[in-house]
């Protein structure tokens, strides 16, 4: 499986920075500039919550979202940075994003994540989270999208489609349009992955598995490339 991955992590790099040059080198025929151009190889990866938010909590082992969101999130952006895509992380660490604030740290570690995104100007953004639901059988991955944002939409619809092809998938899931702070703070296409139900027992043991956790994260990666791909070719 690891070496099926490394050759099909190869060929996906060739096609992506394919796409990309053929991009560029249009955008220099009708009149843009390589550097802007090139900030669209910037991809934004949030992982959800942080310090004192820890977020929803496992039904068994009361492992913490905001653990497993960052776990998350830099097996993908090793993918991506594998790939020659430039890679800004919300958070790197398990602090929040609130600094010294002693008072509404939600809106102001929300703020410095609109601030961080805004900065890199991306190409994409991808937030990372678990879900949770009052009926344990509830299961699944799924993506969601901004009303409206049709390149939000592509993107989801191509992350979403990854999650349903997964061998340890049960159920075909469809992205839906969701309002939600992260999706809405900026003009650049962007996702909520819910990778997952904490409150599934046995989502929350695959969670804990590292194979399974990079399975996410590849078939994220797979999903961001083949929007990133497309959106490319269609400028």
């Amino acid at each position: 499986m690891l070496v099926i991955k490394r050759k099909s992590l190869i060929i996906i790099s060739v096609l992506l920075m394919t796409a990309i040059t053929f991009a560029i080198c249009i955008g220099a025929l009708k009149g843009g500039s390589a550097g802007a151009e090139a900030s669209r190889m910037t991809v934004v990866l949030d992982a959800g919550h942080g310090g004192v938010d820890g977020g929803v909590t496992g039904v068994n082992t009361g492992v913490k979202e905001s653990e497993l969101n960052l776990m998350l999130v830099k097996d993908l952006q090793k993918y991506l940075e594998d790939a020659g895509l430039k890679v800004v992380l919300t958070r790197s660490s398990d602090a929040g994003l609130y600094g010294i604030a002693t008072n509404n740290l939600k809106r102001k570690d929300m703020e410095k994540r609109k601030e961080i995104i805004e900065k890199a100007q991306p190409v994409l953004v991808v937030s990372v989270h678990l879900n949770q639901y009052s009926v344990s059988t509830r299961c699944g991955a799924q993506v969601f999208y901004k009303a409206g944002d049709e390149n939000g939409k592509l993107l989801a619809d191509s992350i979403q489609s990854e999650f349903n092809a997964m061998e340890e998938a049960t159920r075909s899931l469809s992205a839906l349009s969701g309002d939600y702070y992260i999706l809405n703070c900026t003009q650049y296409p962007s996702v909520i992955a819910e990778c997952g139900f904490l409150s599934n027992p046995r989502e929350e043991e695959l969670l804990l598995k590292e194979e399974y956790r990079d399975s996410l994260a590849y078939s994220m990666f797979k999903g961001i490339v083949s929007y990133i791909a497309q959106a490319s070719m269609a400028d």
